[in-house]
Parts: structure tokens; C-alpha cells; sequence
């Protein structure tokens, strides 16, 4: 049996952006003030892999929907849930463009393992905050490809 005793549940602010939006304002056919973004509180949650929004929230940014999946809810069922077009989180100094699973009557907004891997993110249960995995800035693993030796000596 799962013991929750010592399980907590916080909320963190986050703001969100439609990608669609911004990228439209970058093309000069909106003015950028247009570009539907709000800020509210989200529930970190490792038990879920996107960023779930409701209703609400989807309309409010203007998100279309994109596809569905399948999921599984805390209670051990099983359902479809649609995906909205890609969405920019934003969590401090971090940020992340993903999709989002639509649960249209979602009470809370949750900030799921994608998002918070994504921005480097880790949940601090004991201090009931978001903390950066590897400090206060946002490391990106990147793999540069560096030319071979003999193509350097070729000039390429």
C-alpha cells in the first residue's frame, strides 16, 4: 500500500504562450501584445509525463487540438484525451515548447515529468518548491559533431 503521509502538493507559477501566436506577431501580421499568454499557478507532478490543461486554459489560449492519447488516471483507468498544438512554459528564467493534454474538466493545472525534464527541474518535496537539477541555471546537454582531423587538415 502507498503511504501518502509524507507526501506533499504545492503550486508553482508558470506562464504559458501560444507558439502559434508568437510566431505570427514574429511575421508582423499580429502586433505582440496580442499574443494570448497567461500566468497561473500548476501543481508539479511527476506522475504525469505533459503539461495538463483544462478547458479553460485551452480557450484562453486560443490552442488548437492536434491529435489524442491515451492515458492512464491516478485511479488505475484508462482514457483518450485530446493534445493541443504546442504551447511555450515558462517557469522563471526556464522555458519549453510542448504539447498539452487537454482534460477539460481538470480542477488543477499540472506541470508534468516532460516539462520539468525539459527545463531542468526537479520537485523538492521537502521544501515544496521546483529547484534546478544542476543549479540556478538551466543546463542543456547539447553533442557537438566535431570534423575528423583529416577533414580539418582538407580545410572542410
Amino acid at each position: 500500500m502507498l503511504n501518502t503521509k509524507n507526501m506533499s502538493t504545492f503550486y508553482t507559477e508558470i506562464s504559458l504562450e501560444n507558439v502559434r501566436d508568437r510566431g505570427i506577431a514574429k511575421g508582423g501580421y499580429i502586433p505582440a501584445d496580442e499574443v494570448r499568454a497567461i500566468t497561473l499557478k500548476a501543481m508539479p507532478d511527476t506522475g504525469a509525463w505533459l503539461l495538463v490543461i483544462n478547458e479553460e486554459t485551452r480557450q484562453k489560449l486560443g490552442l488548437d487540438i492536434e491529435g489524442s492519447m491515451g492515458a492512464s488516471l491516478a485511479d488505475g483507468s484508462k482514457r483518450r484525451y485530446n493534445l493541443t498544438e504546442a504551447v511555450k512554459i515558462c517557469w522563471q528564467n526556464r522555458s519549453t515548447i510542448q504539447q498539452a493534454i487537454l482534460v477539460p474538466d481538470a480542477d488543477d493545472i499540472l506541470l508534468g515529468a516532460l516539462p520539468l525534464e525539459a527545463m531542468d527541474l526537479m520537485v523538492d518535496t521537502v521544501n515544496e518548491t521546483l529547484v534546478g537539477v544542476h543549479g540556478d541555471e538551466p543546463l542543456q546537454k547539447l553533442k557537438l559533431s566535431l570534423p575528423s582531423h583529416s577533414a580539418l587538415q582538407q580545410g572542410v
